[in-house]
């Protein structure tokens, strides 16, 4: 089963079961999926799905942040619970390992050798991981081993 239609299928479990944040998250999630697909005019795959679900989730850190900074915690309870929610949907997430073993073979692929060759490296990791890491964990693991 796609992502999209997990999302679909939480959102009416939660309104059954009456778990508002869950319901409320999945709502959000799939409103900027739709916003996307329609102002594109194109239906998603599933890697752009789960990469709107990662800038989801960023925005919910970026959030956590801010609240936690602001001592305002219960803002940042209710984001930290809206990151396990979204989480809940995604692949799961590779070790620093896999991601440095993955980022070897692109590089050994592309045949990069400087920091000025991270674009293409990026192009072909990007492909591979498919919402299995953020993007600044997969460049900060590239840029690492291009610097070598």
């Amino acid at each position: 089963m796609d992502t999209k239609t997990q999302l679909n299928e939480a959102l009416k479990q939660a309104m059954k079961s009456g778990d508002e944040v869950r319901k409320r998250t999945v709502r959000m999630a799939l409103a900027a999926i739709k916003q996307v697909e329609i102002d594109r005019r194109i239906s998603l795959d599933e890697m752009a799905v789960l990469a709107i679900l990662q800038k989801e989730i960023k925005m919910r850190k970026e959030s956590l942040e801010e609240a936690q900074k602001a001592a305002r915690a219960d803002l940042a309870a209710e984001s930290q619970a809206e990151i396990e929610v979204l989480n809940s949907f995604l692949p799961q997430g590779l070790s620093p390992a896999e991601l440095r073993e993955l980022a070897r073979q692109a590089i050994t692929e592309t045949g990069a050798a400087a920091p000025a060759d991270m674009g293409k490296v990026m192009k072909v990791m990007l492909a591979r991981v498919a919402g299995r890491a953020p993007g600044d964990q997969i460049s900060a693991a590239v840029r690492e081993l291009l610097q070598k």
